[in-house]
């Protein structure tokens, strides 16, 4: 079993130097310490120092500076458009009102599958189309990584 104690970021390493990918759902990815198994076998031993959230397109290095993938697991998701970019920044906004994880396409949001909330977007004049792909939600506003709660007082 392999020791990895490192994330690299997506696009920062040779993709020449990948052995192996590990498939992950969006709770899966925020990890500190776990072992993982990659598709061609790698035994990953995750344990870093603290804490983090691993986005599609990350490395994981190990002591030997090998390199394994991260990649989003599709998930049952909901993409949402609008007729108008004002209205999508505003469907955006009540998304965002609610901590939800959300995922910013140019013309597009994404978030979980969730009919009180997919009810919520129509009222609000979205278009909700059911999709299953990777879910790479923007990080929370204080850093990276997944939202977390907060509190308004």
């Amino acid at each position: 079993m392999k020791r990895f104690t490192a994330v690299v970021p997506a696009g920062r390493f040779d993709p020449a130097a990948v052995s192996d990918r590990v498939v992950l759902d969006f709770d899966s990815r925020h990890r500190r310490r776990i072992v993982l198994y990659g598709e061609a076998g790698t035994v990953v031993l995750l344990d870093l120092s603290a804490a983090v959230h691993l986005r599609h397109g990350d490395g994981l290095v190990a002591e030997d500076d090998s390199i394994v993938l991260v990649a989003a697991a599709p998930e049952r998701l909901v993409e949402i458009q609008a007729d108008s970019q004002a209205e999508l920044i505003r469907i955006a906004w009540h998304l965002g009102n609610r901590h939800l994880p959300t995922q910013l396409l140019p013309d597009a949001l994404r978030i979980r599958a969730d009919h009180v909330i997919e009810e919520m977007v129509r009222g609000l004049g979205g278009t909700v189309i059911a999709i299953e792909a990777p879910f790479d939600p923007e990080g929370g506003a204080y850093g990276h990584g997944a939202v977390q709660g907060h509190s308004h007082g």
